[in-house]
């Protein structure tokens, strides 16, 4: 490595590591996130070749952990926790406290002191919410029952943990200062909780008013550099300000910024500015978390291993589903929810980096967590596949409640022909689909997203529930009777990819496209398409036209002499 510029070097090659092992764990259908954390483990003093500067690592993974909270807070749903809160705030309050316990079970075997099995624990007994979200994205259960208690479950879980990371620097004063009384210890505690309840009341009161004032104002200068600027400083800036006056943590501070954030008008643009940025500092929190872990542990120490992956897979796992039977819920809502949280992440990775701080955890464990983390995110898709397979084979209608009847309905093809297929009803698709009801033309839609299927059938507009690159969906929606293909969704290539499944099943369809650049235009026509639609090129035409039609040159201003 350069020791002349080792932040520049430990970026460029955690990046571009991550990036290749990234690309290779996708196309062997695994998580990007073990791509990202095996980049690490390849980065890392354990393994030989380059090595990356292993003291700025962790304040990378800080900025990371930062900007992790601070996309959680920005995503925290209050509604969605209230509409599931009778299973998700006991159910995953208890699933903690069994993972805890069989953790602390696991340590006390190795030898480990009640300290650094409590620590171990909890890093076993938290999901990791980039892999849940991703899992139930990909099977389209986001607004599925069994996914919107998974998320509220997951968000349950992650504000427990966030109290640990406040609680756990102050019980390790506590454990170490051996001379202190209950009294001293209870008033301490006390002490650095009204801290934190401090910090928690003034961001309400005053952050949610004076953050989207700031929003606002950086917003009406016109400059999107400004208004990044503003969203950033203002995520950093609180993150260190819970650190530097109240005594909370980096993640704490974060989080409540992104919530605050949440409630401004402005949080979607901040959330989309800010995306990059984000992703890119997540990316080099796994790779500065891989890069801590020996992968030799696998050798010496298998069955520590194992024992590990079993608490995550199973025992983590067996709780929830028992849990959510204990609800009254039905098997295939206990087992998505037990399988969703058959891995564990981010948070797992925090609390094991702040009990090494503070001497609650070792190295050993640590590398036992990594390992854990890396085998379950690795595993996690075979599970799902497993458990749709397992389902379609075992369950009867009988099984289902009367809510997943419904959304398990099976969907009956299209009884017309000569009709527009629309996929994608978001702002364009439904601009689109107004017009032409208004000409009397049939449509069918094609959406992913369940609320906006089931609005649409309440306006009587034919819709088909799923992903239009599956051939049963296009089958459903009557591709091979429609007059049109209009595909508005923003995705240039996904669409390509829809046009070229389309164009060979349906040779002689019309086929019109949405592109936003012109590498997409160029790809989607290659792929089959008689017109792409490009939003910029539009606009410009249009105002154009505007101005020519059935215009004559307008008079010469008063005082112009040009």
């Amino acid at each position: 490595m350069h020791n002349s510029t080792p932040l520049i070097t430990t970026i460029v090659g955690g990046l571009v590591l991550a990036f290749l092992l990234g690309m290779l764990a996708n196309r062997l259908r695994i998580s990007p996130l073990v791509g990202y954390l095996a980049a690490g483990v390849l980065a890392g003093p354990f393994t030989p070749g380059f090595v990356a500067d292993t003291s700025l690592a962790p304040e990378l993974a800080e900025i990371g952990v930062i900007l992790l909270m601070f996309g959680v807070g920005l995503h925290f749903s209050l509604k969605d926790l209230l509409a599931v809160k009778s299973i998700a705030i006991p159910g995953a309050i208890a699933q903690i406290a069994v993972a805890t316990l069989l953790g602390m079970g696991l340590s006390h075997f190795l030898g480990w002191d009640l300290t650094s099995g409590l620590v171990f624990g909890l890093c076993l007994s938290t999901a990791s919410t980039v892999v849940l979200l991703r899992a139930l994205e990909e099977r389209q259960l986001i607004d599925s029952q069994r996914g919107q208690i998974a998320i509220g479950w997951l968000i349950v879980e992650d504000l427990a943990m966030v109290l640990t990371l406040v609680l756990l620097p102050a019980i390790s004063n506590m454990m170490g200062n051996q001379h202190v009384s209950f009294g001293q210890l209870f008033t301490e505690l006390a002490i650095t909780l009204g801290k934190v309840v401090a910090f928690i009341i003034l961001m309400i009161v005053v952050g949610r008013r004076l953050v989207p004032w700031i929003l606002a104002k950086s917003a009406s200068t016109g400059s999107r550099e400004l208004f990044t600027l503003a969203v950033l400083a203002l995520a950093l800036g609180i993150a260190f300000g819970a650190v530097e006056f109240f005594d909370a943590s980096f993640a704490l501070g974060a989080f409540f910024a992104g919530m605050v954030l949440n409630g401004s008008e402005l949080s979607q643009r901040a959330a989309h500015d800010t995306l990059p940025l984000r992703d890119a500092f997540a990316v080099l929190f796994f790779v500065s978390v891989g890069m801590l872990f020996d992968p030799m542990i696998l050798i010496h120490e298998p069955l520590a291993v194992l024992a590990t992956l079993a608490i995550i897979l199973f025992g983590k796992s067996a709780a929830a589903f028992l849990l959510v039977k204990m609800f009254g819920h039905s098997q295939r809502t206990a087992l998505t929810i037990s399988v969703s949280l058959a891995q564990i992440g981010e948070f797992a990775f925090i609390l094991a980096g702040l009990g090494i701080s503070l001497g609650m955890l070792s190295e050993h464990a640590r590398n036992l967590v990594l390992a854990g983390s890396i085998l379950s995110i690795m595993l996690n898709p075979l599970l799902f596949s497993l458990l749709e397979s397992y389902l379609a084979k075992t369950e009867v209608i009988e099984d289902q409640s009367l809510e997943e009847i419904v959304e398990d309905e099976a969907q009956t093809p299209v009884a017309f022909c000569d009709h527009a297929l629309i996929v994608g009803y978001g702002r364009v698709g439904s601009l689109l689909g107004a017009k032409l009801i208004q000409q009397g033309i049939p449509l069918v839609v094609i959406e992913n997203s369940r609320p906006r299927v089931e609005a649409l059938r309440e306006q009587g507009i034919s819709a088909v529930l799923g992903n239009a690159a599956n051939q049963e969906i296009m089958t459903l929606a009557g591709l091979e009777c429609a007059r049109w293909l209009l595909l508005t969704i923003p995705n240039g290539y996904e669409s390509g990819e829809i046009i070229a499944s389309a164009r060979a099943k349906r040779p002689t369809i019309e086929i019109i496209a949405r592109a936003h650049y012109d590498d997409e235009v160029t790809y989607i026509m290659a792929r089959g398409a008689d017109k792409v639609v490009m939003g910029e090129r539009e606009i410009a035409n249009n105002m154009l036209d505007s101005i020519n039609i059935g215009m004559a040159m307008p008079p010469r201003a008063e005082g112009c002499t040009i």
